[in-house]
């Protein structure tokens, strides 16, 4: 799946922020807005942004955080950080190319790490979850904080109804038409109806070891954000 994976979001680079301010009707940069604040009020001056693509979510947190603070986006896919690496900004982001289940760093190394909207790319199977949430640990100091940025199962039967629709009927179709990506957008959809809901990712984070996992819902919960200390 991995290699698959790669091949899709190695398609879309150039059209990948404008088609996710489309879809999400602009709300992403919001959500994005919210785990970047988060991100620097956790303190520290280490950022790890993990499955960083584009390097959205870093490119923000650079923008918030002190002068001097190291920010780290990483990625398996070169040509989305290639894409990351053409904006303005783009000198305060140190690009790595790596997996999120094997991060190329020494335990302890961050202060704070990140992932946003790519969590459910790594939901194959809740062990390779749980793989993936260890080695975010391993990589932060004690004391450090996990931020997780993801869609999620709105609470709210009318609200996930909704959400439901449209990511079954309008988000494949939507994609497909802006980037040409059949599979890349048929994928989401199915990953964005099939993920898990906030209760229930707040406890593989607390069983990947995190203490104190807990989350925020946004947007009447079609997305949540969830913080856990190591």
């Amino acid at each position: 799946m991995s290699d698959r994976l790669r091949e899709i979001f190695s398609e879309i680079p150039a059209r990948y922020e404008r088609v996710n301010r489309v879809l999400t009707f602009g709300l992403d940069a919001v959500w994005r807005r919210a785990a970047a604040n988060a991100a620097v009020a956790a303190g520290g001056s280490r950022f790890l942004d993990v499955c960083t693509g584009t390097g959205e979510t870093a490119h923000l947190i650079t923008r918030r955080a002190a002068p001097g603070a190291l920010v780290v986006g990483a990625d398996f896919t070169p040509p989305m950080m290639r894409e990351g690496r053409r904006k303005r900004g783009r000198e305060r982001i140190a690009f790595v190319a790596a997996a999120a289940a094997a991060l190329p760093f020494p335990d302890g190394a961050f202060d704070v790490v990140t992932i946003s909207f790519a969590t459910r790319n790594l939901n194959v199977s809740r062990a390779d979850l749980l793989a993936a949430f260890r080695e975010f640990r391993r990589v932060l100091r004690p004391g450090g904080v996990f931020l997780n940025l993801e869609t999620s199962r709105p609470p709210m039967r009318v609200v996930r109804e909704i959400f439901d629709f449209y990511a079954r009927h309008a988000v494949g179709r939507a994609g497909r038409i802006m980037t040409g990506s059949a599979d890349g957008y048929a994928y989401l959809s199915g990953t964005l109806r099939s993920f898990c809901g906030a209760d229930e990712l707040a406890a593989v984070i607390a069983e990947a070891g995190f203490a104190s996992a807990s989350f925020r819902r946004l947007s009447l919960g079609v997305v949540a954000l969830h913080a856990a200390t190591k």
